[in-house]
């Protein structure tokens, strides 16, 4: 996704990246060298690429962290986060000997009073620019956000933290420079739980950080509110989602898949170990990613079919040896079909996983998560659901999972029933995975005389297209809500409200598909910004796009801390009952 693509959030950033630093640079004719931290690396590659900033004559790019050689007659642009470890790599560039000719400086974010009198102290000769970009989340997809902060989990839900309150600051500070690079001001909402706060107090802390931001506006004019809204809720809110196996493309691949760094390895034909970036630049996976699995099995092949009927090749069973074969032949069509085969590959890992393992699972999971069978008969006995799950020898991951959604579908079980379950799955030694999503505010250990209200769902048994995924994300429920202003002012208070006219263009259903006047009316619509606090699902993320499809009148963006899998989630609970000072490693994880 670089520049040349410009859509949704990336391009966003893209622009205001441009009309600052870039804007800065071009004003003198000399080569430029790029200095980035982690964090801003990562910033800068999600929405351009190398040959962008060749073009603004910024011909170098090095960590800041790293040693680097001194160029004493380059210039050099630093774009770093103002932490203090950032400030002191810079001030070290420059206080004794410096390495360049001069810094122009640019901080994602507000930086402290002590680190910036620290850098005039020590280097102010050579700044000659010194600007707070605003810019300290990551436009991970066109309607997607993350504040690259898997940590933050642990932070925010183990009993033993010890920064939570400082967690909750920093995700506030990164809603804002949402806000502010998208220009809104919103009004702020979030899901009221008699157990858990942190919905109320991230609330809170946006909504003053929000009326700070907007009274110190540049131009001096006070910014009002604008028809936006800000939803905030936490992760234990829909627990299901994110342990269920979905067969949409994209959250199935992340799922079933080692993907690391959105990054799918795998060995073509010849042997020879290829890898592929599953990102926005592929625009076949944009189209592909949020189809069910088995259209996307269906229509790869239809799609080498087209190629192979251009090239008149033979009407021959495509294969992935003889796409090699075509592929030496034409090498116009090279890098078209060079996607089509990592998608054809992809999609025959995920279905190869699917028909081994998950497609068995699928069922009794659709029937725990929905509360009734394939014909609507309600689930009288999950227990009898569960235990065929049990008996079969799948990986004890899926096992909890399953498990999991049947704790889930009677909103908890007793002591003793549990006890059982575990000594089932054989995670005497590893209950946390199960136990600790009480830290979430999830039920798991009722007493005989709990009660509990299960939310009313809407009813989308029209939209029924295939009976392994009939579940649908609680947060598409409240994204349709929202927008048909009916979410329920007791459950979701108002921190401020925003202009009574929110929807842009009145009550419009989410779910009648109409026709928008514009090329695309959403521009003149509103925005609806869903924060969930820790972690989002692939499957959540799919909603904010199917609901902006529907809606055109309302764009819908979704972000949280970082994007979760089903096993990250469940290594993170696990790991939620070791003490603060305990080393622990969870496996890595691409989807931070």
């Amino acid at each position: 996704m670089a520049a040349g693509s410009g859509h949704g959030l990336k391009g966003i950033v893209w622009k205001r990246l441009k009309d600052t630093i870039i804007t800065d640079c071009r004003k003198s004719e000399v080569w430029k060298i790029l200095i980035l931290d982690p964090f801003t690396t990562k910033l800068l590659s999600s929405c351009c690429k190398m040959s962008d900033l060749i073009a603004e004559k910024i011909t170098i790019v090095e960590d800041l962290y790293k040693s680097r050689e001194p160029v004493p007659e380059m210039k050099a642009i630093y774009f770093m986060t103002p932490t203090s470890k950032c400030v002191d790599a810079f001030i070290a560039d420059f206080k004794s000997k410096p390495k360049y000719k001069s810094a122009y400086v640019y901080f994602t974010d507000y930086c402290p009073d002590d680190l910036f009198n620290n850098m005039k102290l020590y280097c102010a000769k050579y700044i000659r620019v010194c600007k707070e970009i605003n810019i300290s989340f990551l436009p991970q997809e066109a309607q997607v956000f993350t504040c690259d902060n898997p940590g933050a989990f642990r932070s925010i839900y183990s009993p033993h933290s010890q920064d939570k309150k400082k967690t909750l600051e920093t995700l506030a500070d990164q809603i804002i420079t949402l806000c502010a690079t998208l220009d809104e001001y919103p009004g702020v909402r979030y899901k009221k739980d008699g157990n858990m706060e942190n919905a109320k107090v991230l609330a809170e802390l946006v909504d003053n950080k929000l009326a700070r931001h907007y009274e110190l506006d540049d131009s001096g004019k006070k910014k009002v509110k604008t028809p936006a809204q800000l939803l905030i809720v936490e992760r234990g809110f829909d627990p299901v989602t994110p342990i269920l196996h979905e067969l949409t493309y994209q959250a199935m691949a992340y799922d079933l898949i080692d993907i690391q760094d959105d990054t799918y390895k795998y060995k073509s034909k010849d042997g020879s170990e290829k890898q592929a970036l599953l990102n926005e630049d592929d625009m076949l996976w944009v189209k592909l990613r949020h189809k069910h699995i088995a259209e996307v099995s269906e229509q790869i092949p239809q799609m080498m079919k087209e190629i192979s009927a251009k090239k008149k090749q033979p009407d021959e069973k495509i294969t992935i040896s003889n796409l090699a074969q075509m592929m030496k032949k034409m090498p116009s069509f090279r890098k078209q079909l060079n996607q089509k085969t990592i998608h054809l590959q992809l999609a025959e890992d995920c279905m190869n996983q699917f028909t081994n393992n998950v497609e068995k699972l699928c069922k009794a999971e659709q029937d725990l998560a929905v509360g009734a069978d394939v014909d609507g008969v309600k689930v009288k006995d999950p227990m009898r659901t569960l235990l065929p799950v049990l008996l079969h020898p799948y990986s004890t991951y899926d096992k909890i999972r399953a498990v999991l959604l049947y704790i889930f579908s009677l909103s908890g079980t007793t002591d003793e029933n549990l006890s059982k379950l575990i000594q089932h799955v054989k995670i005497e030694s590893d209950r946390e995975f199960i136990l600790n999503w009480k830290e979430l505010g999830v039920p798991i250990i009722t007493s005989p005389s709990f009660f509990s209200r299960k939310p009313t769902r809407r009813d989308r048994s029209q939209d029924e297209r295939y009976t392994l995924s009939r579940w649908t994300p609680v947060i598409k429920d409240v994204m349709e809500d929202a927008v048909e202003n009916k979410l329920d002012t007791r459950e979701w208070p108002h921190q401020s409200e925003c202009p009574a006219a929110w929807n842009g263009s009145g009550a419009v259903s989410a779910r009648q598909k109409h026709k928008p006047s514009a090329q695309d009316e959403r521009r003149s619509g509103s925005r609806l910004i869903i924060f969930v606090i820790g972690g989002m699902s692939y499957s959540e993320m799919r909603c904010a796009y199917e609901v902006t499809q529907a809606v055109k009148s309302c764009e819908v963006i979704i972000g949280s801390s970082h994007i979760l899998t089903p096993t990250s989630l469940l290594n993170d609970i696990k790991a939620l009952s070791k003490g603060p000072m305990e080393t622990f490693t969870v496996e890595e994880r691409s989807n931070a």
